[in-house]
């Protein structure tokens, strides 16, 4: 009997999981950001806004009035994905503005072009990032995963923060990951050069941004400008393009993969909801304050990751 039943329940399982996957998904996806907060006369920047969670999080803040820059690599596909949210959201203030990461130069021209053009700056949405790159540079020569998903934004962030100060209350979300769990901070190894796995770099790279998150807010302590790290959730997007393995798992389970605009829900929350002030510095899911690992509430880790930072950049160690 049992061995009848043991290959009858392997050709049941696909249709029960067909048949589970909404509820599945729904328990999966929960964390909707219910700020009813307008945004008119609201300045706002999120890099990576040309797909997955950036566009869906602009196209939100957008629908809310703001006036948003999507800040792409991309900027021709950028500015398709611009005239389709002003289309839907009524709001023509949608702005595309060239920012490639991989790069300090561009960094450093967005920064310039943007303080030359606006007065304020309300909400900086740090999103755009790289998952799983075979071993690559930047144009500065640091390791991908590391130098766009951290350093990139971590100067950006400096470049942009006395705009923010001017214009508080201002806030700062950092895309981060549950991944960080498996991230460690290697000072002897942070290009990568002795030892490199794509995968650990990711995780890496995302416990940087929960370390930049908890030392900027420390910093920025009094200042009116409030910041907060973020898990989007595992989310159908195209993170996942330099690893046919993740494809195929995105693909296999897809039932229970978040959508962008599911995915784009917490950085909504900490960009929007009133009163979250207090929390600054915290990391968030599914819009609730989430446990991260021990060594991303390393405060001697994250002094020390603040230095380095500004060293590799050329910025002042304050």
């Amino acid at each position: 009997m049992v061995e009848l039943m043991f290959p009858l329940l392997l050709l049941l399982l696909p249709f029960l999981l067909y048949v589970a996957a909404p509820q599945i998904r729904k328990m999966l996806s929960s964390g909707v950001c219910t700020s009813t907060v307008q945004l008119p006369g609201k300045v706002v920047v999120v890099t990576g806004a040309n797909t997955g969670i950036g566009k869906e999080t602009a196209k939100e803040l957008a629908q809310r009035g703001a006036r948003v820059y999507l800040a792409c690599r991309d900027v021709e596909k950028g500015e398709l994905v611009a005239k389709e949210i002003q289309t839907t959201t009524g709001n023509q203030q949608v702005l595309v503005r060239k920012l490639d990461l991989s790069d300090t130069k561009s960094i450093r021209a967005f920064a310039k072009g943007f303080l030359a053009e606006e007065k304020h700056l309300h909400v900086l949405i740090n999103n755009a990032g790289v998952m799983m790159c075979p071993y690559s540079k930047t144009a500065d020569g640091f390791e991908m995963h590391i130098g766009v998903n951290h350093l990139g934004h971590f100067l950006l962030t400096h470049l942009l923060l006395e705009k923010l100060k001017e214009s508080a209350p201002s806030r700062i979300v950092n895309v981060s990951s549950l991944a960080h769990h498996l991230g460690r901070i290697h000072f002897h190894n942070l290009q990568g050069e002795k030892f490199y796995n794509a995968g650990l770099a990711y995780c890496h790279s995302k416990l940087a941004n929960i370390l930049f998150t908890q030392e900027l807010a420390r910093r920025l302590k009094g200042s009116g400008v409030t910041t907060y790290s973020v898990h989007p959730g595992t989310v159908q997007s195209e993170l996942v393009r330099h690893s046919s393995f993740m494809r195929w798992m995105w693909w296999l389970f897809s039932f229970f993969i978040k959508t962008p605009q599911q995915g784009a829900q917490t950085s909504l929350h900490c960009a929007l909801t009133e009163g979250l002030e207090i929390l600054s510095g915290n990391h968030f899911s599914d819009c609730h304050v989430a446990w991260v690992s021990a060594q991303a509430r390393n405060e001697t880790i994250a002094r020390r990751l603040w230095d380095v930072s500004c060293d590799l950049l050329g910025l002042p160690i304050d």
